[in-house]
């Protein structure tokens, strides 16, 4: 584990004088061990990704080839910004693949939690090594794994409990034998941030919140429906844009809206009007391992609700989640 222990005395990235420093190190670095062979980088959005892309894209140019997997359960305009970013602005050489039938056919009448995000791991590899073999010339697979991650691997490997095993692209098929490209492996999340920033990247990118893997699969609560997905994503960006009016976006540590698969009878042009309940969930935490409810102004969630209910077809009710973790988890599913 040499080479994925960080120095003693490697200083906290705080500014951009020693991100700027950072960077030429990971470029030169990059360039060394890549030389003229072309590198595979799985692009989500998220801001680990985000960062090594833009990184690499000054390394080496259109040797990076970035694949982003739409598979229907992103946020609103989440992969259409991730195209205009790196695709027009960034001139990165990017495939984009949209998966979204492929993935909801197969999520089709599932409701267990933990199906659900197995179904959706297991075929974004497959989507991601389907992709993978279409190229020639690549030998390096680029990954976001961050300083905590490696922590958490050797803390595994002690056999400590309470931790996961690093694995941020992990089960790839075997006949796809790539060696690892990992630029910000030594750093913390907030190093990445600064790092993002100094690479040019748009500020609500690089402090993108925390979106679980499955994406509003897990928000979409039960089965998934394309309709109640559709409805959920609509609240979920409204809930976003308010936040943001407000300057609760830079405050709040996540915060989302969850469907459940239930309906309630309302009133919509005078007619009874069944609809599904949006829920608000908004959390502060410093670890993940507990959490506290941020308190929302009275003003700012009548507004909330009050767009939620008249522009989204199918919501009728407006509830806020006040469960702190424990006895809660952040998400529901």
């Amino acid at each position: 584990m040499e080479n994925n222990v960080r120095p003693e005395s490697m200083a906290r990235i705080t500014d951009f004088d020693l991100a700027n420093a950072f960077i030429e190190s990971q470029v030169k670095a990059v360039r060394e061990q890549v030389g003229d062979k072309k590198v595979l980088l799985a692009l989500s959005g998220g801001v680990d990704s985000s960062v090594v892309a833009a990184l690499l894209i000054k390394a080496i140019g259109k040797q990076l080839v970035c694949v982003h997997v739409n598979h229907g359960l992103m946020r609103k305009d989440e992969s259409e910004n991730v195209v205009k970013i790196f695709g027009e602005e960034l001139d990165a050489n990017l495939i984009y693949v949209d998966a979204t039938d492929r993935f909801l056919n197969l999520l089709d009448g599932v409701s267990d939690p933990e199906s659900k995000r197995k179904i959706i791991g297991k075929e974004f590899i497959e989507v991601f090594a389907d992709e993978a073999r279409k190229l020639e010339g690549v030998e390096f697979l680029a990954q976001g794994t961050i300083y905590p991650d490696i922590l958490e691997s050797i803390k595994a490997a002690e056999g400590k409990k309470a931790v996961k095993s690093h694995h941020n692209v992990g089960g790839l098929p075997e006949d796809l034998k790539f060696e690892l490209v990992e630029p910000i492996k030594l750093l913390f999340k907030d190093e990445v941030r600064v790092v993002g920033e100094a690479l040019g990247l748009p500020h609500a990118m690089v402090y993108r919140q925390p979106f679980p893997g499955p994406g509003l699969g897990v928000r979409c609560l039960g089965a998934i429906t394309r309709d109640r997905l559709a409805a959920l994503r609509e609240a979920d960006a409204i809930l976003r844009d308010e936040f943001d009016k407000c300057g609760l976006s830079e405050k709040v540590w996540q915060y989302f809206v969850v469907v459940p698969d239930i309906k309630s009878v309302g009133v919509k042009d005078e007619s009874r009007y069944e609809g599904w309940p949006a829920i608000i969930r908004a959390v502060n935490t410093k670890d993940a391992m507990t959490a506290t409810i941020e308190e929302i102004p009275y003003a700012v969630l009548h507004k909330i609700t009050d767009r939620i209910t008249k522009e989204v077809e199918g919501i009728n009710r407006v509830l806020m989640d006040l469960t702190p973790k424990p006895v809660g988890t952040i998400e529901w599913e």
